[in-house]
């Protein structure tokens, strides 16, 4: 069966001048991918004709689907319509259907007073030789063109207005036009272990997988997840083939292992609380609520998740959480000692199971020859007793409050698995 590949472009001078981080093209691989669709390149060009037209030109050559974002906004510098309509052979025409569309926006949701402007009217201005793909979360239109064989898809650049015509306009479009291979993938989350430390666990699991399977190695804060990827032509006969060498992966790297799900450790910890109905808090000082923000970033992280103190200044701690001034004074605010009380008044404040405290050092200032920047301690505890570890972590400032989520993330799953 062919390989259906796709090429990615994305349009904008904000994107190549990094004020804007390109989050689109992560979004369309993935959704891509998950239909067997590879994507084989992903460009970036700028506001600029030529550059466009070389782009299109360049990956109508290498791909059967071409995903073009950006550019079709009302301003001067949204360039792509007028472009598109010179290199399909077309002109702009008023689509009366999508008009419609942009005045019930403005009028009934936006709610904007007044006549509707000349440039809100142009949204509706497409290429006569495409086909017209209902945007329903926003005012530009997608479009659909054909060109030797190839297939080509425009979309406005607004994340929100883009994933909503990738799901429900494009998905359907490509499966229908295209038989696609089954592009099979199984990950192995893990903490605690570097590339190195599991490429050496590997070493000879990686040399004898089939030509057919492949091993990637993908660091994070703190984590790599090891993906095993198979393409079949169905996904019975990928499975059937991947299976026992994904068996074999987990049972290498047991020691680091935290899930086999393609998920984070904040949806892990929150599958194990909803299986043991047990609640939890945080008591957060270095990370200033970030640890509560993965948390919470769980749909239905309601029903284990209850509340968090941001202790970020001595005066929280002493009085919400009750950190003895004695402690902080001797002990400082950084120390095991503190945490430990940490969790202590956060268990007695917010009536939880369980309760995860950091305190530490971000830098890129406060550290001392004791306690250098990157110094964290991180505690986990119940009713009935509360363990503590403690971080040297070495990165700049946003750095280490990831990881430091992260491996605080982790201690508590351990800790709540150890501590039924």
């Amino acid at each position: 069966m062919k390989q259906i590949t796709a090429s990615i472009i994305t349009i904008g001078d904000e994107l190549l001048i990094g004020q804007t981080i390109d989050t689109n093209s992560a979004f369309i691989a993935q959704e891509l991918n998950k239909i067997g669709v590879w994507v084989k390149r992903r460009v970036a060009v700028g506001d600029n004709e030529s550059d466009i037209w070389q782009a299109l030109d360049d990956e109508g050559k290498n791909a059967d689907i071409i995903i073009i974002t950006g550019g079709l906004g009302p301003t001067a510098d949204d360039i792509t319509k007028p472009l598109l309509c010179k290199y399909f052979g077309g002109k702009l025409i008023l689509n009366h259907e999508v008009l419609a569309h942009v005045t019930y926006l403005f009028e009934k949701v936006y709610r904007r007073p007044g006549p509707l402007l000349e440039a809100n009217k142009k949204q509706a201005e497409v290429p006569d030789v495409c086909t017209v793909l209902h945007n329903a979360r926003g005012t530009a239109p997608g479009m659909m063109f054909h060109k030797d064989g190839k297939v080509f898809f425009s979309l406005p650049g607004v994340p929100h207005e883009m994933k909503g015509l990738i799901l429900n306009e494009i998905m359907p479009v490509i499966k229908n036009q295209f038989k696609m291979p089954a592009v099979l993938h199984r990950t192995a989350f893990t903490v605690g272990a570097g590339e190195t430390m599991l490429a050496e666990m590997l070493k000879e699991f990686e040399p004898a997988l089939p030509a057919s399977i492949k091993l990637a190695y993908l660091p994070s804060y703190g984590m790599v997840k090891l993906r095993l990827t198979t393409i079949a032509v169905t996904n019975e006969a990928g499975e059937k083939e991947i299976e026992p060498y994904f068996e074999k992966l987990q049972e290498l790297v047991m020691e680091y292992l935290v899930t086999n799900k393609d998920e984070g450790l904040e949806n892990v910890v929150g599958d194990i609380l909803k299986q043991k109905a047990k609640t939890m808090c945080t008591a957060e000082s270095c990370t200033g609520g970030y640890i509560a923000h993965r948390i919470t970033s769980v749909p239905g992280s309601s029903a284990y998740f209850l509340g968090s103190i941001i202790s970020y200044a001595n005066s929280v701690k002493e009085n919400l959480l009750h950190v003895s001034p004695h402690t902080l004074s001797i002990k400082g605010a950084v120390s095991r000692e503190t945490v430990t009380e940490m969790v202590a008044g956060a268990l007695y404040k917010l009536k939880t199971d369980y309760a995860l405290a950091v305190s530490g050092i971000m830098g890129p200032g406060g550290g001392s020859e004791e306690k250098p920047v990157g110094t964290v301690w991180i505690a986990a505890g119940n009713k009935e007793k509360t363990e503590t570890t403690r971080l040297n972590l070495r990165f700049d400032r946003n750095r280490n409050i990831e990881m430091t989520a992260t491996y605080a993330l982790n201690f508590l799953r351990k800790f709540i698995l150890n501590n039924p």
